[in-house]
């Protein structure tokens, strides 16, 4: 401020940062005559060097980042539970979470009272409805369905630009395409996190090698939830750099039971269940057979299937059902339907099987299981060797394996004192390196080294 000379001495007694890139600051100037600074009761009448200067200017402020996460369905499937408890836990001081669904559902109403500011911009039927099974060009490129996602790309262009979004964090394969290219188009950080195996066995093999290809251009970040989610973007090769990374899925049960204690049954009857949406891939017609044979040497011992089915798998609940019946089951298998109540249903079981009968991305159940002391059995495929890394930590067998189960299981049941040890371990290991905390320090970690690297074109938005 050339205007100052030396005859005074500034005295900064008003400074105003506000959330935005402008802010405003008023100097007070100390008279040299005086010593003092002038006051409404006390004016400086030295008027050529003592006045009041107001300076409006430039400044960098370090408000949160504007973060939108999308997704395209507001049910509560894996990766829409994953992504409530991250923006539970995340930073709020770091970051301002946005969410964008694509559709009403349970989703919604949890984010919100969450206080997690949630948008609705819902979109047509027929493209949130298209099963991964059934994609491929002639469904993908139907003139109606590229209207649709065309207008709705458009809609989300319009949604970042005007609320000013920082990044975008897409949370799923639908989301990942029609936020993506909005993002792209705005300008702003795209993420995509990945939270399925993008492999021939999970999607239709032509859809597969675009997505792969896809993932290699269109994101400016990729997460994945293992490494066996990520081996599967690379051709079975994993290959961590700067533009992929693993943050596995944490859970907040961890901290939650870490200081309660889970009851055991009144009866002393062993309870063994499987938690889960209820689909094919997710073996519980596996499960039945191990508990059939189980219920041979066992009588006492009983059964729960928690869970219910998604996405149009309303029929293989059907055939799960008379299965249990058909194996003379009904008196000592339970259908519980869907439970929110995570903690409770833990509280219910000695034992949780996962079954998968495809190699699972991640294997969120199996950690919420694990925090709360249950001794695991698990298939191994996919993501699940990142968890149950150790047989000291839970038991591994093969998939489609109803034999292996069944031997896993006798183990445990014939020997508590075993499958205490196995729990405890378990519930450990969760505690040092599966909590929502961990998860939610890494998604940070990322944001921020994204926005230090990346090229900014434009100022921090207000």
């Amino acid at each position: 401020m050339p205007f100052l000379t030396k005859k005074l001495t500034i005295t900064l007694i008003n400074q105003v940062l506000l959330p935005s890139t402008m802010a405003s600051i008023t100097i007070k100037c100390k008279s040299p005559v005086t010593g003092r600074v002038p006051t409404n009761e006390s004016p400086c009448k030295d008027t050529d060097l003592c006045r009041t200067v107001h300076w409006s200017f430039m400044v960098e402020t370090h408000r949160p980042l504007r973060v939108l996460y999308v997704d395209h369905t507001a049910k509560l499937s894996g990766g829409e539970i994953a992504l409530l408890n991250l923006l539970r836990v995340i930073d709020r001081s770091a970051v301002e979470p946005h969410v964008l669904l694509f559709s009403k559902g349970p989703l919604q109403s949890l984010l919100t009272d969450s206080s997690v500011t949630t948008h609705l911009l819902e979109m047509d039927n027929e493209v949130l409805e298209t099963r991964k099974e059934s994609l491929g060009v002639n469904s993908i490129f139907k003139l109606k369905k590229i209207e649709l996602v065309v207008s709705q790309i458009w809609k989300v262009f319009k949604f970042i630009r005007e609320n000013k979004i920082d990044i975008v964090h897409t949370n799923s394969l639908k989301s990942d395409v029609i936020a993506g290219i909005s993002a792209k188009l705005a300008g702003v950080p795209l993420i995509w996190h990945i939270r399925d195996r993008i492999d021939g066995d999970y999607l239709p093999a032509k859809v597969a090698s675009t997505f792969k290809l896809s993932a290699k251009i269109i994101p400016d970040l990729v997460i994945a939830n293992s490494y066996a989610t990520l081996s599967s973007l690379n051709d079975n090769q994993v290959k961590t750099n700067g533009h992929e990374i693993v943050v596995h899925d944490g859970t907040p049960l961890a901290q939650a039971l870490l200081h309660r204690q889970m009851s055991k049954r009144k009866d002393g009857n062993t309870t063994i269940g499987i938690i889960g949406r209820i689909s094919p891939w997710k073996g519980q017609h596996i499960f039945l057979q191990a508990a059939q044979q189980i219920n041979r040497q066992f009588p006492e011992v009983r059964f729960k299937i928690v869970g219910s089915a998604m996405f149009d798998e309303q029929a293989y609940e059907k055939q799960i059902r008379q299965l249990a019946t058909d194996l003379l089951l009904d008196e000592v298998v339970e259908f519980t339907g869907f439970r929110e109540d995570v903690a409770q249903v833990l509280d219910e079981l000695d034992i949780v099987v996962h079954a998968s009968t495809t190699g699972e991305p991640f294997g969120q159940v199996i950690v919420e299981a694990m925090s709360a002391g249950r001794p695991v059995v698990a298939t191994n495929g996919g993501g699940v060797p990142e968890i149950v890394n150790s047989q000291s930590v839970g038991l591994l067998v093969p998939m489609n394996n109803a034999d292996a189960i069944t031997e896993a299981l006798k183990r445990l049941i014939s020997d508590p004192n075993y499958a205490s040890t196995l729990g405890e371990a378990g519930r450990q290991h969760v505690l040092q390196n599966f909590t929502i905390e961990k998860t939610a320090r890494g998604i940070e970690q990322a944001y921020s080294k994204l926005t230090s690297t990346a090229k900014q074109t434009r100022p921090i938005h207000s």
